[in-house]
């Protein structure tokens, strides 16, 4: 408890506290980092590094780290990839993958890799097409706008994405432009005995012995894409108290919600969500026992539960702590006292906290409704996602860009339709594990009495219609999924495939209960965070970071361990390590060529290393960069103090943990024999 407590007292509400900060790039305190810590970080840096971080389709991050498309990320960020490209005779993903030449690299399916080009302001344009609606129409007016700012932005160009990003729950809106680039080839994937070292009991732990590091290339016209712009491959590892650097897309925070949020999210949504997921952790191990291939087809997604149930049991735990609260609560209590004293900013901004705490109390009777019929439908069932985007982009798509729902503008659908073309493997099992879980669970939560159950199930168990939709499907064909996405309305209508029909009959009750959100919960929420944004500006001006929205971001730190409960925790680990670690029994298991290599490697190369950047999930393979702007690790993790770091930072205890450049290369060159990527990274090594 003390580490959560140590949380809680960085939630006073002044600027960010030591190596706090999810800082964007056109707003990164560069002054203040150079002064704090000697280093020089100017605009030619900030956009280096800028042009070289790559976004990840998947939920991670990357860098490139060669002229020829190169990208660095994790082991576990290309594990689907790996699943995807495995037979029942060939499991990369267990095995791992070496690409001897360029011709063996192979095309990830379902894969996109986007670089940030430029940041542009839209909020007043945001703002006004949000003026003066009544409370119902905000969210639609905002989303409607937001569809236009997007489309103009791209001009339908196939190379590039326009993201208009919401800041500051809601105080900024910025429009992201990316290159896009959609062939992503895998280069190298390691075992996942080493990927994955430790297993579940390592993770969020310290020390950690992984090689947590993969490799892909972007690819453009068939052919390597030509990248100048680079981060160099360190040839040497930092040092304890290095300033270090974390350009990456941390996926989402909440560390500007009120509390009457936070409780929402501690008393409702993590705790319902926690238990549907040990509940959907349990039936896949059940199904991973029958045998070994049921093993192999489910183990990327048991590996996604069981790291996403660890780290929200974190976030759960935080939530819980008294001591949290209470700061949580003096923090809002300074803020709207230094409101009071300017009347005539307060006169202007009313009582935000007041209207989101009403917003939250109608957010608690539309929770179970909108999370089990629109937000969470389907679970894990790839199919039936894929059924409800055909059934929903068939209507959508008949409408005026503006006016469709969020994921269906002109700038979207070139990925999803994609999406629709790609060859991935289907596992009709996993299928309907997750869509099995998904009906029951609606029924048990909604009620059986509930008509929206009743037109969802008719007269079937979740169980009966699960094994028949699923056994009856043909979307895993992608020519199937093609005829109807270019068939449009009239073929999704008259289609009789089981998957498209419940997805039919669940869409109009789904449609409702998102329509019911984003007027009552959504919309006035969005203006009470602005004028909540617009207090915090006045008073703190831009000392203050966003919460984190999956787009690119850089903290800064250093390398260093921590010492909790009297115990100090060194900053590295060695490779030496990883073989006193090895016990011979899962899941400390060693691969084979990491056992036969054992003479040959260097023992005392840093493995492992934890600094006190700032980072939370998504940011997994993001680029670990010193002052010179080398890319010295990629981060995987966090120690188990920043599983809280949804809702806050404390440099004293919360550790980003990575994996060397230096191990990777002796990785590289002394157990995969991977010559030719270790060249590739030696020729721009620094």
């Amino acid at each position: 408890m003390m580490g959560l407590m140590a949380v809680a007292m960085c939630w006073i509400p002044a600027s960010a506290h030591a190596d706090e900060g999810m800082w964007t790039f056109d707003a990164f305190p560069a002054v203040r980092v150079s002064q704090q810590y000697g280093v020089k970080i100017d605009q030619a840096w900030l956009d280096r590094v800028q042009k070289a971080a790559v976004r990840l389709s998947v939920g991670c991050s990357s860098s490139l780290v060669s002229p020829n498309g190169l990208v660095l990320t994790n082991w576990h960020c290309l594990a689907a990839c790996a699943q995807d490209l495995s037979t029942k005779t060939n499991n990369i993903a267990e095995n791992g993958f070496v690409a001897a030449t360029q011709a063996e690299e192979r095309t990830c399916p379902n894969t996109q890799a986007e670089i940030l080009r430029s940041i542009r302001d839209v909020t007043p344009r945001v703002r006004a097409a949000m003026a003066g609606k009544p409370m119902a129409e905000v969210a639609k007016a905002r989303t409607s706008e937001i569809a236009r700012i997007e489309d103009e932005g791209c001009k339908a160009d196939p190379k590039t994405k326009c993201e208009v990003v919401t800041l500051y729950q809601g105080g900024e809106y910025k429009l992201y432009t990316y290159r896009k680039y959609e062939d992503v080839r895998l280069v190298f994937e390691p075992e996942q005995g080493t990927g994955f070292f430790g297993g579940d009991p390592d993770n969020f732990n310290f020390p950690r012995f992984n090689l947590d590091g993969g490799f892909v290339r972007l690819y453009e016209n068939g052919k390597p894409a030509v990248t100048p712009d680079y981060l160099p491959w360190a040839a040497d590892a930092p040092n304890e108290n290095d300033v270090v650097f974390v350009a990456g897309n941390p996926g989402t925070t909440s560390r500007l919600f009120t509390a009457s949020q936070l409780i929402f999210q501690r008393d409702w949504r993590l705790p319902t969500r926690q238990l549907i997921r040990a509940e959907l952790r349990g039936r896949l191990l059940a199904f991973s026992s029958i045998s070994a291939e049921n093993k192999r087809q489910a183990q990327d997604i048991v590996f996604s539960v069981e790291n996403s149930f660890k780290a929200q049991y974190g976030e759960q735990r935080a939530l819980l702590e008294s001591a949290f609260f209470g700061l949580k609560v003096e923090e809002e209590r300074k803020l709207r006292e230094g409101l009071r004293a300017k009347p005539d900013l307060a006169a202007k901004l009313g009582d935000p906290w007041a209207d989101i705490e009403a917003a939250v109390a109608e957010q608690r009777n539309q929770f179970l409704t909108h999370d089990f019929l629109e937000e969470r439908a389907g679970s894990i069932s790839t199919l039936y996602i894929v059924a409800r985007q055909l059934v929903r982009a068939a209507e959508e798509r008949q409408k005026p860009s503006a006016e469709r729902l969020p994921g269906f503008s002109d700038s979207a659908l070139p990925q999803l339709e994609r999406s629709m073309r790609e060859n991935t493997p289907v596992f009709p099992g996993v299928e309907r594990v997750g869509l099995e879980l998904w009906l029951s669970k609606t029924r048990e939560y909604l009620t059986v009495d509930d008509p929206r159950v009743q037109r969802l199930l008719g007269k079937e168990s979740p169980e009966g219609l699960a094994q028949r939709a699923i056994a009856g499907t043909r979307l895993g064909d992608p020519k199937v999924r093609m005829a109807l996405w270019t068939g449009g309305k009239a073929a999704v209508d008259a289609s009789t495939d089981p998957l498209i029909v419940l997805a039919r009959h669940a869409e109009p009750d789904a449609r409702a209960a998102q329509m019911e959100w984003r007027e009552k919960v959504e919309g006035p929420i969005a203006l009470a965070q602005d004028r909540i944004a617009q207090a915090r500006f006045a008073l703190l001006g831009t000392s203050v970071y966003p919460d984190a929205t999956f787009t690119l971001r850089l903290s800064y730190g250093q390398v260093k361990g921590w010492s909790h409960l009297g115990r100090t925790v060194p900053p590295f680990t060695s490779l030496g390590g990883a073989y006193e670690r090895a016990t011979g029994a899962d899941p400390f298991i060693l691969p084979k060529r990491w056992v036969a290599a054992e003479g040959k490697v260097d023992k005392t190369i840093r493995f492992n290393l934890s600094s006190t950047n700032d980072i939370v999930g998504g940011n997994s393979g993001s680029p670990l960069i010193d002052a010179h702007g080398r890319v010295v690790g990629a981060a995987f993790d966090g120690n188990i103090h920043s599983l809280g770091g949804a809702y806050g930072f404390d440099s004293a205890l919360n550790r980003t943990v990575s994996v060397t450049t230096v191990a990777i290369t002796e990785a590289l060159t002394k157990i995969y024999g991977a010559a030719r990527i270790a060249a590739e990274l030696k020729a721009g090594a620094r």
